[in-house]
Protein backbone atom coordinates (compact mmCIF):
# COMPACT_ATOMS: atom_id res chain seq x y z
CA UNK A 1 0.00 0.00 0.00
CA UNK A 2 1.67 3.07 -1.23
CA UNK A 3 0.97 6.07 1.42
CA UNK A 4 2.06 8.92 -0.69
CA UNK A 5 -0.38 8.19 -3.41
CA UNK A 6 -3.58 7.30 -0.61
CA UNK A 7 -2.39 11.05 0.68
CA UNK A 8 -2.17 12.84 -2.83
CA UNK A 9 -5.71 10.94 -3.41
CA UNK A 10 -7.08 12.36 0.01
CA UNK A 11 -5.52 16.04 -0.61
CA UNK A 12 -7.73 16.13 -3.63
CA UNK A 13 -10.71 14.98 -1.64
CA UNK A 14 -10.07 17.27 1.21
CA UNK A 15 -9.71 20.45 -1.52
CA UNK A 16 -12.48 19.26 -3.64
CA UNK A 17 -14.90 19.44 -0.81
CA UNK A 18 -12.87 22.50 0.30
CA UNK A 19 -14.03 24.19 -3.03
CA UNK A 20 -17.92 23.35 -2.45
CA UNK A 21 -17.65 24.81 1.37
CA UNK A 22 -15.77 28.18 -0.47
CA UNK A 23 -18.72 27.88 -2.95
CA UNK A 24 -21.80 28.24 -0.29
CA UNK A 25 -19.04 30.59 2.25
CA UNK A 26 -21.20 33.56 1.67
CA UNK A 27 -24.32 32.23 1.66
CA UNK A 28 -27.55 32.17 4.51
CA UNK A 29 -27.43 28.26 4.79
CA UNK A 30 -30.27 26.29 6.97
CA UNK A 31 -29.03 24.45 10.32
CA UNK A 32 -30.84 21.11 10.47
CA UNK A 33 -30.20 18.77 13.70
CA UNK A 34 -29.27 15.32 13.31
CA UNK A 35 -29.09 12.65 16.10
CA UNK A 36 -25.62 13.22 18.25
CA UNK A 37 -24.30 13.96 21.35
CA UNK A 38 -25.18 15.93 24.26
CA UNK A 39 -23.52 19.00 22.74
CA UNK A 40 -25.16 21.16 20.30
CA UNK A 41 -22.55 21.34 17.86
CA UNK A 42 -22.64 17.37 17.57
CA UNK A 43 -26.04 17.54 16.59
CA UNK A 44 -26.12 20.27 13.94
CA UNK A 45 -25.31 19.24 10.10
CA UNK A 46 -26.35 21.29 6.64
CA UNK A 47 -26.42 20.62 3.09
CA UNK A 48 -23.20 21.54 2.54
CA UNK A 49 -21.86 18.94 5.27
CA UNK A 50 -23.26 16.52 3.44
CA UNK A 51 -22.71 17.73 0.08
CA UNK A 52 -18.39 17.28 1.64
CA UNK A 53 -19.09 13.93 2.44
CA UNK A 54 -20.52 12.76 -1.22
CA UNK A 55 -17.18 14.24 -2.99
CA UNK A 56 -14.67 12.59 -0.42
CA UNK A 57 -15.99 9.27 -0.50
CA UNK A 58 -16.07 9.55 -4.14
CA UNK A 59 -12.39 9.98 -4.34
CA UNK A 60 -11.70 7.47 -1.14
CA UNK A 61 -14.43 4.92 -2.05
CA UNK A 62 -12.30 3.25 -4.55
CA UNK A 63 -9.14 3.17 -2.36
CA UNK A 64 -10.89 0.91 0.52
CA UNK A 65 -12.30 -1.65 -2.29
CA UNK A 66 -8.84 -1.37 -3.81
CA UNK A 67 -6.83 -1.97 -0.58
CA UNK A 68 -9.63 -3.38 1.77
CA UNK A 69 -9.18 0.09 4.21
CA UNK A 70 -12.50 0.45 6.00
CA UNK A 71 -14.44 3.76 6.45
CA UNK A 72 -15.80 6.20 9.21
CA UNK A 73 -17.22 9.07 8.17
CA UNK A 74 -19.32 11.89 9.98
CA UNK A 75 -22.20 11.91 8.99
CA UNK A 76 -22.52 8.03 7.36
CA UNK A 77 -24.10 5.47 10.17
CA UNK A 78 -20.72 3.62 11.03
CA UNK A 79 -20.75 0.21 9.94
CA UNK A 80 -17.44 -1.06 12.34
CA UNK A 81 -15.52 -1.60 9.20
CA UNK A 82 -12.84 -0.02 11.50
CA UNK A 83 -12.57 -2.65 13.90
CA UNK A 84 -12.11 -5.84 10.97
CA UNK A 85 -9.97 -3.69 8.74
CA UNK A 86 -5.92 -2.86 8.99
CA UNK A 87 -6.32 -0.11 8.41
CA UNK A 88 -9.52 2.58 7.77
CA UNK A 89 -10.39 6.39 6.47
CA UNK A 90 -11.49 8.59 8.80
CA UNK A 91 -13.20 11.47 7.89
CA UNK A 92 -14.65 15.00 9.03
CA UNK A 93 -16.65 16.68 5.90
CA UNK A 94 -16.84 19.97 7.62
CA UNK A 95 -15.39 20.32 10.58
CA UNK A 96 -16.82 23.52 12.77
CA UNK A 97 -20.44 23.88 11.02
CA UNK A 98 -21.28 26.25 13.85
CA UNK A 99 -18.72 28.71 12.98
CA UNK A 100 -19.51 28.31 8.99
CA UNK A 101 -23.14 29.00 10.14
CA UNK A 102 -22.10 32.16 11.57
CA UNK A 103 -19.67 33.27 9.35
CA UNK A 104 -16.45 32.71 11.70
CA UNK A 105 -13.52 31.07 10.92
CA UNK A 106 -12.24 27.90 12.14
CA UNK A 107 -14.19 25.24 10.09
CA UNK A 108 -12.28 22.61 8.02
CA UNK A 109 -12.07 19.86 5.95
CA UNK A 110 -10.14 17.18 7.71
CA UNK A 111 -9.01 13.40 6.32
CA UNK A 112 -6.95 10.83 8.16
CA UNK A 113 -5.96 7.01 7.62
CA UNK A 114 -5.95 5.36 11.06
CA UNK A 115 -4.35 1.93 11.71
CA UNK A 116 -6.77 -0.39 13.59
CA UNK A 117 -5.09 0.18 16.55
CA UNK A 118 -5.56 3.50 16.43
CA UNK A 119 -2.18 4.58 15.33
CA UNK A 120 -2.54 7.92 12.66
CA UNK A 121 -1.43 7.10 9.16
CA UNK A 122 -1.85 9.86 7.02
CA UNK A 123 -3.33 13.39 8.08
CA UNK A 124 -4.89 15.89 5.88
CA UNK A 125 -6.51 19.42 6.67
CA UNK A 126 -8.26 21.85 4.46
CA UNK A 127 -8.95 25.42 5.76
CA UNK A 128 -11.43 27.17 3.25
CA UNK A 129 -10.54 30.40 4.48
CA UNK A 130 -7.26 30.73 4.10
CA UNK A 131 -7.29 28.28 1.48
CA UNK A 132 -4.12 26.56 3.43
CA UNK A 133 -3.80 22.85 3.26
CA UNK A 134 -2.28 20.77 6.05
CA UNK A 135 -0.90 17.25 5.82
CA UNK A 136 1.22 14.26 7.00
CA UNK A 137 2.04 11.16 6.44
CA UNK A 138 3.89 9.03 9.36
CA UNK A 139 7.75 9.02 9.20
CA UNK A 140 7.84 11.44 6.42
CA UNK A 141 7.53 14.78 7.96
CA UNK A 142 4.72 17.67 8.30
CA UNK A 143 3.61 19.94 5.42
CA UNK A 144 1.87 23.24 4.99
CA UNK A 145 0.68 23.72 1.49
CA UNK A 146 3.17 20.82 0.06
CA UNK A 147 5.89 22.47 1.68
CA UNK A 148 8.23 21.08 4.45
CA UNK A 149 6.64 22.28 7.76
CA UNK A 150 9.13 23.43 10.49
CA UNK A 151 7.01 24.88 13.53
CA UNK A 152 8.74 28.11 15.31
CA UNK A 153 8.00 30.24 18.50
CA UNK A 154 6.18 33.74 17.15
CA UNK A 155 4.92 34.83 20.64
CA UNK A 156 6.08 35.60 24.12
CA UNK A 157 2.42 34.75 25.68
CA UNK A 158 0.34 31.89 25.81
CA UNK A 159 -2.06 30.86 22.91
CA UNK A 160 -5.60 28.76 24.46
CA UNK A 161 -7.33 27.39 21.29
CA UNK A 162 -11.05 26.77 22.23
CA UNK A 163 -14.58 26.40 20.37
CA UNK A 164 -16.21 27.74 23.51
CA UNK A 165 -14.72 31.03 25.33
CA UNK A 166 -13.33 30.54 28.71
CA UNK A 167 -15.84 32.07 30.81
CA UNK A 168 -18.38 30.03 28.99
CA UNK A 169 -16.65 26.36 29.52
CA UNK A 170 -17.61 24.44 32.06
CA UNK A 171 -14.67 23.98 34.89
CA UNK A 172 -13.33 27.35 33.73
CA UNK A 173 -11.16 27.68 36.99
CA UNK A 174 -9.34 24.24 36.01
CA UNK A 175 -8.52 25.03 32.87
CA UNK A 176 -7.07 28.67 34.09
CA UNK A 177 -5.08 26.43 36.55
CA UNK A 178 -3.27 24.06 33.53
CA UNK A 179 -2.82 27.61 31.56
CA UNK A 180 -1.04 29.89 34.43
CA UNK A 181 1.10 26.97 35.31
CA UNK A 182 2.37 26.92 31.69
CA UNK A 183 2.75 30.36 31.99
CA UNK A 184 5.16 29.97 35.15
CA UNK A 185 6.84 27.17 33.76
CA UNK A 186 7.48 28.51 30.48
CA UNK A 187 8.22 32.58 31.72
CA UNK A 188 5.18 33.85 29.49
CA UNK A 189 3.94 36.90 29.96
CA UNK A 190 0.00 36.37 29.59
CA UNK A 191 -2.46 34.15 28.03
CA UNK A 192 -4.58 34.99 24.13
CA UNK A 193 -7.22 32.96 24.04
CA UNK A 194 -8.60 31.86 20.16
CA UNK A 195 -12.20 30.85 20.15
CA UNK A 196 -15.01 30.04 17.82
CA UNK A 197 -13.04 27.33 16.03
CA UNK A 198 -13.99 23.69 15.11
CA UNK A 199 -11.65 21.16 17.32
CA UNK A 200 -9.55 20.68 13.92
CA UNK A 201 -9.04 24.15 13.60
CA UNK A 202 -8.30 24.50 17.31
CA UNK A 203 -5.19 22.20 16.58
CA UNK A 204 -3.98 23.81 13.47
CA UNK A 205 -4.74 27.03 15.25
CA UNK A 206 -2.34 25.83 18.26
CA UNK A 207 0.68 24.99 15.65
CA UNK A 208 0.32 28.61 13.94
CA UNK A 209 0.49 30.56 17.22
CA UNK A 210 2.87 28.48 19.55
CA UNK A 211 3.44 28.65 22.28
CA UNK A 212 -0.09 27.28 22.05
CA UNK A 213 -1.98 24.68 23.83
CA UNK A 214 -5.73 22.67 23.03
CA UNK A 215 -7.24 21.08 25.59
CA UNK A 216 -10.49 18.88 26.60
CA UNK A 217 -11.50 18.11 30.10
CA UNK A 218 -12.76 14.61 30.52
CA UNK A 219 -16.45 14.53 30.79
CA UNK A 220 -19.20 11.41 31.26
CA UNK A 221 -21.69 12.60 28.68
CA UNK A 222 -21.56 11.54 25.24
CA UNK A 223 -21.42 14.84 22.62
CA UNK A 224 -18.23 16.91 20.71
CA UNK A 225 -15.28 15.17 20.56
CA UNK A 226 -15.41 12.01 18.29
CA UNK A 227 -12.22 10.20 16.30
CA UNK A 228 -12.80 12.31 13.21
CA UNK A 229 -12.32 15.47 15.30
CA UNK A 230 -8.57 14.44 16.12
CA UNK A 231 -7.81 12.06 13.53
CA UNK A 232 -6.16 14.31 11.18
CA UNK A 233 -3.99 16.46 13.49
CA UNK A 234 -2.87 14.02 15.63
CA UNK A 235 -1.17 12.64 12.52
CA UNK A 236 0.30 15.92 11.91
CA UNK A 237 1.09 16.62 15.50
CA UNK A 238 3.28 13.27 15.77
CA UNK A 239 4.98 14.44 12.71
CA UNK A 240 6.15 17.43 13.95
CA UNK A 241 7.23 15.40 17.11
CA UNK A 242 4.28 17.04 19.45
CA UNK A 243 2.39 15.55 21.78
CA UNK A 244 -1.21 14.56 21.48
CA UNK A 245 -2.70 12.75 24.40
CA UNK A 246 -5.40 11.99 26.33
CA UNK A 247 -5.90 14.63 29.10
CA UNK A 248 -4.42 12.37 31.53
CA UNK A 249 -1.29 12.33 29.26
CA UNK A 250 -2.37 8.41 27.93
CA UNK A 251 -2.32 7.32 24.44
CA UNK A 252 -4.73 8.56 22.37
CA UNK A 253 -7.03 6.07 21.24
CA UNK A 254 -8.18 6.73 18.02
CA UNK A 255 -10.20 3.85 18.05
CA UNK A 256 -12.44 2.96 20.17
CA UNK A 257 -14.53 -0.02 19.88
CA UNK A 258 -17.46 0.95 22.04
CA UNK A 259 -18.37 4.17 20.37
CA UNK A 260 -16.47 7.35 18.56
CA UNK A 261 -17.30 9.67 21.20
CA UNK A 262 -13.85 10.55 23.02
CA UNK A 263 -14.78 13.17 25.78
CA UNK A 264 -14.88 10.11 28.42
CA UNK A 265 -11.07 10.22 28.34
CA UNK A 266 -10.57 13.89 27.38
CA UNK A 267 -7.24 15.33 25.05
CA UNK A 268 -4.85 17.81 25.36
CA UNK A 269 -2.10 19.29 22.20
CA UNK A 270 0.26 20.80 23.38
CA UNK A 271 2.67 23.05 21.31
CA UNK A 272 4.85 24.92 23.98
CA UNK A 273 8.27 24.19 23.52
Amino acid sequence: MNLQHLANIAIEAATSAGKVIQKYMNDNITLETKEGGSSYASQVVTKVDRECESIILSHLKPTCEAHDIGLLSEETTDDGSRLEKDFFWCVDPMDGTLAFINKHTGFSVSIALISRDGTPIIGVVFDPSTNTLYHAVKDNGAYKNKKIWTIKNTNDYLTYTTDKKLKDTPKSDEIKDILNNHLTNFGLKGIKEISGLGAVMCAISALENRPACFLKLPKKSKGGGSIWDYAATACIYQELGLPVTSFNGETLDLNNKDNTFMNEYGVSYSNLN
